[in-house]
């Protein structure tokens, strides 16, 4: 079923090129054209089948990765690039795309997980929790962090949260985490 342990490997461009269905010119043209951290994580979203607050995207700022979107998470403050706990600041510090199928048994800073996204309906009481995530480093062409990109499927438990995430999937990520890499935003404020 789902998987205990990360899985984990160097960044690499050519495992990239490898992913299915999607060029890396395609991706770069619909990202580029989004122009926004906004716009690009709706975009990806749509590549992932995931909802749009089911996408996150850091920016490596003085040592602290901060949100650009969502925008919730924007506003509630940054992730340490030193924490031992927080799955986006090993992603920059180790330069590794990372997978994890069953997230609930990783331990990891769940603090951004307690913020409920705009759009979800104020009945539930408590937001979804992650249970699967993908994050990849997003690299300059001198392989300097300038952040992290992740991807996830949030639910009440295992089985509501969706399918597992692929290496397919994983591959796509690494593709978009270098498209965005040459993004103007994701460069700003170094």
């Amino acid at each position: 079923m789902g998987q205990d342990r990360p899985t984990s490997r160097p960044h690499t461009s050519g495992a990239a090129a490898a992913a299915p269905s999607l060029s890396h010119g395609a991706l770069e043209r619909q990202l580029a054209q989004a122009g926004t951290p906004e716009r690009c994580c709706a975009e990806l979203s749509k590549i992932f089948a995931v909802r749009p607050h089911e996408v996150a995207l850091l920016r490596l700022q003085n040592g602290l990765l901060k949100f650009l979107f969502p925008g919730e998470l924007a506003t509630a403050g940054a992730i340490p690039i030193s924490s031992s706990t927080a799955i986006a600041a090993h992603t920059a510090v180790t330069r590794k795309v990372e997978l994890f199928n069953n997230f609930t048994t990783v331990k990891h800073a769940s603090i951004f997980e307690s913020i409920k996204p705009s759009g979800e309906k104020s009945e539930n009481l408590h937001p979804a929790i992650i249970h699967k995530l993908m994050s990849a480093p997003v690299l300059d062409v001198e392989d300097k962090v300038l952040g992290v990109i992740q991807v996830c499927h949030k639910g009440f438990d295992l089985a509501s949260a969706g399918p597992d995430f692929t290496l397919d999937d994983l591959q796509r990520l690494e593709l978009a985490a270098k498209v965005l890499s040459h993004l103007g935003f994701m460069r700003e404020s170094r």
